[in-house]
């Protein structure tokens, strides 16, 4: 609620801005609060959803993302136009689309419950057990069968949920380098693709295909459209064939892909519908995968440092791809007289993305349809018992 909160609040700050840094400080205030929304909600949906949902769960909730660039996308042609708003007011009402939607959302997210597991390790052991009976009975009232819970699931807890970053860093680098690796891989690999089409695409049509500025909006809705039908549409697979399969596939077609792409471009085959259409196809796979990057690197950490993994990750690949693709491939379309540049821009995207679907396959963790306990033991967790009678002494 806290990062919601921010976000809304600066993003509505920023329709006010008077000049260009008031306006970076609102955008980067509200940046705050997006980059806690990442590790909040992907954080929520692992610890509340069933393990044989929980990766089409993330993945299309990650993907709805693309849903509100839709929104923005149409909302703009309107906003954007002069001929219907003054151009210095056109751009401050988008700015309120955000906040708008926000106050519906913020009614939404009180019926959230607080997550069992994170109240367990901090010591709230009945509001734990409240919420989980408020949610079994729910269930039952819906004439839903719960499966009872196997004896030699029983964990005990020890100690504190409160981690430190001494400790966060020797269990991510000692215990789960190669875990470590692949998150860093996957969030930089998605990241530096993401931000480098998305953040440039518009100076492509315009630049190369001479799209009016005021146009661009009309491609970039087909291009968000493709990237919510992935998850929507595919995500599920990740639960049915598996986590490392389904990375393998998304990461790897769709760099081919974005290669292939380049290729024509280069040739000048392609025009402004044909590569808005290229786009599409690519980011239907990459927005799938992209998504599963948030999924992976919040279930595949102890508990106790699930939200820290994310928001670390998170950060680690805006710096690496999210900075640094923008200002690599703006470069490289400069004036936009040879598009040469920007076709090795596009082979090393399409190669960068199939290496991050290598480092998945042979890094990567068949987590579909496990508890997040067994993907990764709690750092707080003594010994499972075993059976019912050292349970029932364990209880004691």
């Amino acid at each position: 609620m806290t990062c919601l909160g921010l976000y809304l609040c600066f993003s509505g700050l920023g329709a006010f801005s008077f000049n260009l840094w008031s306006l970076l400080v609102c955008r980067f205030v509200a940046g705050l609060g997006i980059g806690g929304e990442y590790t909040a909600i992907n954080s929520a949906i692992d610890e509340l959803i069933p393990s044989h949902y929980r990766g089409r769960v993330d993945i299309a909730v990650n993907g709805t993302y693309w849903l509100g660039a839709m929104i923005g996308a149409a909302a703009s042609i309107l906003l954007l136009n002069p001929q219907l708003l003054p151009a210095n007011l056109g751009w401050r009402l988008g700015f309120c689309i955000g906040p708008l939607l926000g106050l519906g959302i913020i009614y939404l997210r009180r019926t959230i419950p607080e997550s069992p597991r994170w109240l367990m390790t901090h010591g709230r052991q009945r509001e734990a057990e409240r919420i989980v009976d408020e949610i079994e009975a729910r269930v039952e009232r819906e004439d839903i069968q719960l499966e009872p819970v196997s004896d030699d699931k029983a964990i005990e807890l020890t100690g504190s949920g409160r981690v430190s970053y001494v400790q966060i860093a020797k269990t991510m680098l000692r215990e789960y380098p190669g875990r470590s690796l692949l998150g860093f891989t996957m969030m930089a690999t998605q990241a530096f693709l993401y931000n480098g089409i998305f953040f440039t695409y518009a100076l492509v049509l315009t630049t190369f295909y001479h799209v009016p500025a005021s146009e661009t909006a009309l491609y970039f809705f087909p291009f968000a459209a493709g990237n919510l039908l992935g998850p929507l549409t595919i995500g599920h697979l990740f639960d049915t064939i598996g986590r490392r399969k389904m990375i393998l596939t998304t990461y790897g077609v769709s760099g081919v892909l974005l290669a292939i792409s380049g290729f024509l471009f280069h040739q000048g085959t392609l025009n402004a519908f044909t590569q808005t259409l290229m786009w599409c196809v690519i980011f239907f796979l990459a927005s799938a995968g992209a998504s599963s990057a948030y999924l992976t690197v919040s279930e595949i950490f102890p508990l106790e440092l699930r939200g820290q993994a994310i928001s670390f990750f998170f950060a680690v690949s805006q710096l690496a791809g999210g900075v640094a693709a923008p200002s690599i491939f703006g470069a490289l379309i400069g004036a936009g007289k040879d598009p040469g540049p920007l076709s090795i821009g596009y082979y090393a995207g399409g190669a960068i993305m199939f290496a991050g679907g290598l480092v998945a396959w042979f890094f990567g963790v068949n987590a579909e349809r496990r508890s997040l306990e067994d993907v990764a033991a709690p750092l707080s967790a003594a010994r499972r018992a075993q059976s019912p009678t050292e349970r029932r002494a364990l209880a004691s």
